[in-house]
């Protein structure tokens, strides 16, 4: 039969390895203790020419040793627990790391994108606005008044000079934060790309957008509406926006509202 080695048979030939360890061993500690020794005989002759100097090095070398021989055997002490842990017992496999347990979630907790979660009916005396007829502010706090009224807190209009192009903040019914842009066009004005692009350029990173929308009275051109897509921008055109308000579209962050008829 042929002969099998097994990783604990170790060939004896390699007995002179194991002998001249011990020898390098030995000669290194000679070699350092010899030039300590030259360095204490160069430092007293200095000393004798500098008493008050090396009076004043040793007692600031003084505590630098007493921490270093007080550090050296529980260093020691953890190299000899860091091998004996690596290294498992014969016949035993390492213990598998714990898997943390996972926090059970409700529907609504666990429906962080917010669409699974059905938003109320509005209220009944909530009448949908002309967005067309406001003025610039007031489509913005229109638009903010459709985001606290499907769920969103802490709703800020920061719209004007110097929004750089945010104008409404919140923060979604499942915790991320909304970033609006809200462009009240006429109908021969469409959002362009332009537009997308500078919206995109500051949302994300100067805002901190997890959910952006850019809102409009208008429509989006097809160019804007491919960079919308390959930015994760969300586009809620005039007819959206319509549906939206009315509680039969959804809002930028969820499905539609239930139908009460």
């Amino acid at each position: 039969m042929p002969i099998r080695r097994t990783r604990g048979a170790t060939p004896r030939p390699r007995a002179t390895g194991e002998v001249r360890s011990p020898l390098l061993a030995l000669a290194l500690a000679g070699a350092l203790t010899g030039a300590a020794v030259l360095l204490f005989v160069r430092f007293a002759h200095w000393a004798g020419a500098h008493p008050v100097t090396a009076v004043l090095l040793a007692l600031l070398a003084l505590p630098v040793l007493y921490v270093l021989f007080r550090s050296m055997p529980r260093a020691r002490e953890l190299r000899r627990a860091a091998r004996a842990g690596m290294t498992p017992p014969a016949g035993e496999e390492p213990a598998p790391a714990p898997v943390p347990a996972q926090p059970v979630l409700d529907a609504a907790t666990e429906a962080h994108d917010g669409l699974t979660a059905v938003l109320p009916p509005p209220a009944p005396h909530f009448t949908p606005p002309d967005f067309a007829a406001l003025d610039p502010d007031g489509f913005e706090a229109a638009v903010a008044a459709l985001c606290e009224r499907d769920g969103c807190q802490g709703v800020e209009v920061v719209g004007g000079a110097g929004d750089l192009g945010a104008d409404v903040l919140a923060t979604a019914p499942d915790g991320r934060r909304v970033v609006v842009q809200c462009k009240q066009y006429g109908p021969e004005h469409k959002v362009g790309s332009q537009d997308l692009q500078r919206f995109g350029g500051t949302c994300w990173t100067v805002h901190g957008a997890q959910l952006a929308a850019v809102v409009t009275t208008s429509e989006f051109t097809a160019p804007a509406l491919e960079y919308a897509e390959a930015c994760g921008i969300r586009c809620v055109d005039g007819v959206a926006l319509a549906a939206w308000a009315e509680g039969s579209g959804a809002a930028p962050w969820g499905p539609a509202m239930l139908d009460t008829a």
